[in-house]
């Protein structure tokens, strides 16, 4: 087996975040190499340091966080930033649904539902997600969102694959924290 790729540190204050990501092998199934960042959000100093960049630079009115671990984050850089969070659901778990995007992964198919009465026409929002991977959930994100009547100011990420071409595939401005 090759050795895996370093992770690059995009943002300056996260050198020591970049090194709690744990590699797994064969997850979720063989000869995939899976980035963990679970001991990452369990560092405080390092989560404080992530949710700090994330939002950096950016105006916006409220965080759009994407199930599930982009809940965790959105919620923290919501908060730090004085805004209020929306969790992009997928399917069955809401109440109400404002409006529902079916989209297609790799391996499949997903789909992300608006909680109803959450965005307004106008509000700059900011979608947060864990990893940019092949582009596809972030892309629904952002089209859900624009049916709304929202602007997409950002996709704010921790993780970058790149080699799996996610920001090509964005119609919106990509912000990743660090990259492999």
């Amino acid at each position: 087996m090759a050795e895996p790729d370093a992770v690059r540190v995009l943002h300056p204050a996260l050198e020591q975040a970049a090194r709690l990501i744990r590699e797994v092998p064969d997850f979720p199934e063989p000869g995939i190499l899976f980035r963990d960042i679970s001991p990452l959000l369990a560092d405080g100093e390092a989560f404080a340091a992530v949710v700090r960049a994330l939002g950096d630079g950016l105006e916006f009115d409220v965080v759009a966080g994407v199930e599930a671990r982009g809940f965790l984050l959105g919620a923290a850089v919501a908060h730090a930033r004085g805004t209020g969070v929306v969790g992009l659901r997928k399917p069955g778990k809401l109440p109400e649904v404002a409006d529902r995007v079916d989209y297609q992964l790799e391996y499949g198919s997903a789909s992300l539902e608006l909680p109803a009465a959450t965005i307004s026409p106008g509000q700059r929002v900011l979608v947060v997600d864990d990893v940019l991977a092949t582009g596809g959930t972030l892309r629904a994100a952002c089209e859900l969102l624009g049916r709304a009547g929202a602007k997409v100011v950002a996709s704010s990420v921790v993780l970058e694959l790149t080699a799996l071409g996610g920001r090509d595939r964005m119609d919106s401005d990509v912000q990743a924290l660090l990259a492999v």
